[in-house]
């Protein structure tokens, strides 16, 4: 029997959380097929079966959390690894089967070997058709036993005698053979239920209407007011007349009995939730900073609606973000230390030379921030492919651990929940992140001079938060600059 051990799907794991098996005992599995999922600390990961085989036993439920190197799963791969039939194997024999048939009701006990399945012409049967052709005579079920007579082998069961004929068929007893199961019958007499039936020829009586409560309209205000059901509130005034205090009362007993919500709700908390708390905590330890500007983007806007129009884009959604994360790799270019990172270790400043570009997206499991490596060597067109596989794999929840480490640089839009801006944390590890808000129409002032008007135009403010230890404010403002200088003016990037 080979067991499958919970792997480190390569994010320096300790546990991970069990979300959903795929296969079920029994079933068989080739190299490769999808056996479990897992939730780690960053991603949804689904992992194949190293071995072909049956799947023998499921180690861990749903919903369990296990440490890495945990047996999980048992498949037996037929080779006869397994544990041996002394060591509580599940083999099952015949004699086995024989002792755990269940005996029909005053059924004979079996013969002596004389009475045998007999010898037929074209061979000798075996001891275990032997065993299985009694079974199948004396009440067995006939699928007990899977093994068929060789060929030209006929099992017979010895004959039943007159007497146990007789004694089957006997019509002078019970069906039962035990005479205690039979159970006496008596007779029941029916009564009448409900009201006679009119005379031939008489008229129904009238349907008696519900009697209606004896209420001022006050009251009657009142019992609307708190919900009360004056049919079944007893009157304490005279003549059974309703009162004030008997709806008060009434309305008081059935508060007391209301079923009341529960005031909190609680839940665990694991996987990607938990790591954002551990990661979230781990960012606030470092000196960050923050600076924003307000910009004209119509040009920008416009390049987008141009760029939903080529044919190279036919394909793919196309939206600001994908200038403004182009803008950040361009920006970056000029401004090396935004792409860096502090080893503590050393107490070395990491300049690096790639952009693996993190776009930090919120899912229901929580905030993942996959990366696109080496970002800053895409074209346009291959960094809109890149962000749409990003967005729908973390939408999906099928983010590749892969991706999730190694990121340089994060860019985060809120604008697409209707933000103006935010102030970002950051990613730890980096030294920046770059924020996106809301566009919108609005009024701006345009020209210069005696050429100043005001237009509406595309609005938008972008923000940037750093690490205050390896940016300081001027490295910090000048990135910020160049990125707006693109998205005012996309023309302009072709001097970065």
């Amino acid at each position: 029997m080979l067991q499958f051990r919970l792997p480190d799907p390569g994010e320096g794991l300790v546990e991970a959380e069990i979300t959903s098996w795929r296969v079920a005992v029994g079933d068989e599995v080739q190299v490769n097929d999808i056996l479990l999922e897992i939730e780690t600390a960053k991603s949804l990961v689904e992992l194949p079966s190293p071995h072909a085989g049956r799947v023998a036993r499921l180690l861990v439920a749903e919903g369990d959390t296990v440490a890495i190197g945990t047996p999980v799963i048992e498949i037996d791969d037929g080779r006869g690894n397994g544990p041996s039939p002394d060591a509580g194997s599940s083999v099952t024999t015949v004699t086995d089967l024989a002792e755990s048939a269940p005996s029909a009701p005053s059924a004979p006990t079996p013969a002596a070997p004389d009475a045998a399945p007999r010898e037929v012409e074209g061979g000798r049967s075996t001891a275990a058709e032997a065993g299985a052709a009694l079974l199948v005579g004396y009440g067995a079920r006939p699928g007990a036993v899977s093994r068929r007579p060789r060929k030209g082998v006929v099992a017979v069961p010895p004959e039943e005698t007159k007497e146990q004929v007789q004694e089957s068929y006997a019509t002078d007893r019970p069906v039962s053979r035990r005479v205690d199961e039979v159970t006496e019958t008596h007779a029941v007499t029916a009564e009448a239920a409900g009201d006679p039936l009119p005379a031939p020829g008489a008229e129904p009586p009238a349907p008696s209407l519900p009697r209606s409560p004896l209420a001022a309209p006050q009251v009657r205000r009142l019992a609307r007011d708190l919900g009360v059901d004056l049919h079944g509130v007893p009157g304490s005034g005279p003549g059974g007349v309703i009162t004030r205090e008997d709806v008060v009362a009434a309305a008081d007993a059935v508060s007391s009995v209301r079923v009341t919500r529960p005031e909190h709700e609680r839940r665990p908390l694991r996987g990607v939730r938990k790591a954002m708390v551990t990661s979230m905590t781990e960012s606030l330890r470092v000196p960050q900073a923050t600076a924003w500007v307000t910009i004209d983007v119509t040009e920008t806007m416009t390049l987008v609606e141009s760029l939903k129009g080529r044919r190279e884009f036919a394909s793919l959604r196309v939206s600001p973000l994908l200038v403004f994360a182009k803008a950040a790799c361009l920006a970056i270019a000029r401004n090396p230390e935004i792409n860096s990172s502090y080893d503590e270790a050393t107490g070395e400043i990491v300049l690096h030379r790639d952009v693996n570009l993190g776009i930090a997206a919120a899912t229901p499991r929580g905030l993942i921030v996959p990366n696109i490596k080496q970002a800053n060597e895409l074209n346009l067109v291959e960094l809109a492919q890149a962000m749409n596989r990003m967005i729908a794999v973390a939408r999906e929840g099928r983010v590749q651990p892969s991706d999730m480490v190694g990121g340089t640089f994060t860019i985060t839009n809120v604008g697409i929940f209707g933000v103006d801006a935010g102030t970002p944390i950051l990613n730890p590890g980096e030294a920046a992140i770059l924020c996106l808000g809301t566009v919108k129409r609005r009024p701006w002032l345009v020209g210069t001079g005696a050429e100043e008007r005001i237009e509406p135009r595309y609005v938008c403010t972008v923000v940037i938060t750093f690490d205050h230890r390896l940016v300081d404010g001027e490295m910090g403002s000048k990135f910020l600059g160049d990125v707006a200088t693109i998205l005012e003016d996309p023309g302009l990037s072709l001097l970065f």
